[in-house]
């Protein structure tokens, strides 16, 4: 009667059993929030009882639990939560009070919150349609923005301007607005001689007002959910009360709500789209999947532990796990123990002053085109926990880092996490490194050392975690790798970048008959039953069982080094610097990969991560022979290519032509380049590329220079 709308009532006896009235659900709910005990331990009213005396007025109830007290209930909860949640809600309130204040009657308590979880099947962003309206559904996502907090009127206080009059009116939950009366709604006798209010009389009383808390969360599809060639489909989210603040971008999640629709403010302007609605989600549950990012809680069986436990003692493992890395790739031995060096990571450590040294590995893979590195960046992200593929063209700085976005509806801007920050605790795949323009590439070298990525734009100035390992794969300058330039000339990235890379690969594509035909026989193999001669060992450790088996390790082991260890490291880093800059001493010129302290903390890194493959919680002198390994054929491989370029007698020879140039080109002098190729090449019988590397190292030693567009060679100093 009070709502001013049509009333009607029932004039016939209704039959008592099919009573099933609002009080009738509620006592029920009550029953099953008092009564339902899973072992003797009654779930709900132990939780209800600590929440409301830690003045936190929520419960998080399973609808499994739920189905196995009522079905009939649970089945009306999913169907029509609006109408079950607000009576679920009071009849929460009602057990607090009856549970800790059973004596005081009068006590006022809050509105309480229900919040709710299940293992039913979920349903993908893409596959929300018309017919899931307004039904309760689990949608599982990354999020990649979250507003922040607002106030949402649950009442509001509303005063005519003429009369005085007061009312409150109800506003549901989520982004439904709510329309304020067009008329006084003051009780008027009929000889009422005052004259009606105006239109439109009603103002708000924000003070006395009743207001939660309101966050809105952009939640997207994760990565490798989305179908090939498809864009990801992101939903709002609109969290109230408890359920704030859960979450931060990067996140992954699995949102429990209701699905519902608003007009939003885009349409209310477009003519003849007066039935177009927006979805949303109503959240009434936030589910984060510890188990996913591998935080440290995941959930293993007893048995699966067991059986991890057995498999990290075998003798054997490092090598069989190595060949389970991308079967179908032949060969590639020690690029693949790089890669499970990446996928484990070294230990993270917090020094007392707040200092954070990183434990994840960085990986480089440089070299000719069709050596399968692409393949091995995709096995990766197949079987890495967390981990997000991009190549070098298709990213920008903004999409690898974050993003500032400008909320539509409240036009203040947000972040928006890009590639390194939904990664968090995983790994960033990034092919055609080489590709990638300057200025991106600077965006990532705080992400790869100091594992976070600093903001200050619009306003916004934050620093957001990004704790990944790169694996990046690239190509050399020409496309191939020329083994008549330095490194230093086939590498196209500076120093700054190739320091933070804890083992760089250079893979050759080499010709040589026997290692030719065992390829082709293998790549046969593949393509002709899907076998290759070295897939043998696909079958004994699968990738599903391979991804849980990383997460277990890099959870629950942080492996330290023994003293031996440490001083062999410490004795091995001192050697390879020597050599270094002997090295460099020779070549009078600076190496172009850099070995510094960076490189002493990688080979820390990679040793910690080998013991941490056999969950061993120290890393021994064995531990650091096959990290120094590791690195000495990746690194300082790389390294050392420039010092033996060549055989022993093009090294002659460009130092005989080397003297000859010397001779014939007094300091001040200048020559034509042609001229001086038609004499030593023509008339005293040298080598082209003999006279082209001794040019390029006098070039490099500022003894020559040249000008005219290289034409003209110019002697300018001794």
């Amino acid at each position: 009667m009070d709502r001013q709308s049509v009333f009607s009532s029932r004039l016939y006896d209704t039959p008592a059993d099919s009573e099933d009235s609002n009080t009738h659900i509620r006592s029920l709910l009550e029953s099953f929030i008092l009564d339902f005990r899973l072992d003797n331990l009654f779930v709900y009213r132990d939780q209800l009882r600590e929440n409301a005396l830690l003045k936190k007025y929520y419960c998080d109830v399973n609808i499994g639990d739920l189905i196995k007290f009522n079905e009939e209930i649970a089945h009306r909860l999913v169907t029509e939560p609006a109408d079950l949640i607000p009576l679920f809600e009071a009849a929460l309130k009602r057990c607090t009070h009856r549970i800790v204040y059973p004596h005081d009657p009068n006590i006022k308590l809050p509105e309480h919150q229900l919040l709710l979880h299940s293992s039913a099947e979920d349903v993908s962003i893409r596959n929300l349609d018309s017919l899931t309206i307004s039904r309760l559904v689990r949608v599982p996502g990354i999020v990649i923005g979250a507003s922040v907090m607002s106030s949402k009127a649950t009442a509001v206080h509303i005063q005519c301007r003429n009369c005085d009059h007061v009312q409150d009116v109800p506003v549901l939950g989520g982004f439904s607005g709510v329309t304020l009366p067009r008329q006084c709604g003051r009780f008027r006798a009929p000889h009422d001689p005052t004259e009606k209010c105006p239109l439109d009389p009603y103002f708000v009383v924000h003070e006395q007002s009743r207001f939660v808390d309101q966050q809105i969360i952009k939640l997207q599809e994760a990565p490798d959910q989305v179908p090939v060639g498809e864009l990801p489909r992101h939903v709002l989210i609109s969290a109230d009360r408890y359920l704030t603040n859960r979450v931060v971008p990067g996140s992954r999640c699995t949102v429990m709500g209701i699905f519902s629709i608003y007009q939003s403010k885009g349409s209310k302007n477009s003519t003849g789209a007066v039935a177009i609605r927006t979805p949303y989600l109503r959240a009434v549950g936030i589910q984060t999947d510890i188990d996913q990012t591998a935080k440290g809680q995941a959930i293993f069986s007893e048995e699966e532990e067991q059986e991890f436990l057995e498999l990290s003692r075998r003798p054997d493992l490092y090598n069989i796990m190595a060949d389970c890395i991308a079967p179908s790739i032949y060969g590639n031995r020690d690029i693949k123990k790089s890669i499970l060096c990446l996928l484990m990571g070294g230990s993270k450590k917090i020094l007392p002053d707040g200092m954070k040294l990183r434990g994840d590995i960085n990986v480089l893979l440089l070299g000719d085109p069709g050596t399968a590195k692409s393949q091995l960046l995709k096995f990766v992200e197949k079987v890495a926990p967390i981990a997000i593929y991009t190549s070098g063209k298709g990213s920008s700085a903004a999409g690898l880092t974050a993003s500032v976005q400008r909320d539509q509806s409240t036009r203040e801007f947000y972040l928006e996490g890009g590639a390194m920050v939904l990664a968090d605790g995983g790994v960033v795949c990034i092919d055609e490194f080489d590709k990638m323009r300057d200025e991106d590439r600077v965006a990532i070298h705080e992400a790869m050392e100091q594992q976070t990525i600093s903001i200050a734009k619009a306003g916004i100035t934050t620093i957001l975690n990004a704790r990944t390992s790169v694996l990046a794969a690239a190509n050399p300058i020409f496309g191939r790798y020329d083994d008549m330039k330095t490194p230093g000339e086939n590498i196209d990235f500076q120093t700054t970048i190739l320091s933070r890379f804890d083992m760089i690969f250079i893979v050759k594509d080499e010709h040589e008959r026997g290692k030719d035909e065992r390829i082709a026989k293998h790549v046969m193999g593949i393509h002709m039953g899907g076998r290759g001669v070295e897939e043998r060992v696909e079958s004994e450790i699968p990738v599903d069982k391979m991804r849980r088996y990383i997460s277990y390790c890099r959870s629950r082991c942080a492996p330290r080094l023994s003293d031996a260890a440490a001083e062999k490291l410490s004795s091995h880093f001192v050697a390879i610097r020597r050599q270094v800059h002997a090295a460099e001493l020779e070549a009078n010129t600076r190496s172009s990969i850099p070995i510094t302290v960076r490189q002493l903390e990688a080979i820390v890194r990679i040793t910690e991560s080998l013991a941490k493959l056999t969950l061993s919680p120290v890393a021994t002198e064995e531990h650091v022979d096959e990290a120094i390994r590791l690195f000495l054929c990746s690194t300082m491989d790389a390294v050392n290519q420039g010092s033996n370029q060549g055989s022993r007698e093009l090294n002659e020879e460009v130092a005989r032509v080397e003297a000859e140039l010397k001779r014939r080109l007094p300091i001040g002098w200048s020559t034509s380049l042609a001229t001086l190729r038609r004499e030593m090449v023509e008339g005293k019988g040298f080598s082209e590329a003999a006279l082209n590397r001794a040019l390029m190292i006098l070039q490099r030693r500022d003894t020559i220079m040249f000008r005219n567009q290289g034409a003209q060679v110019y002697r300018n100093g001794a």
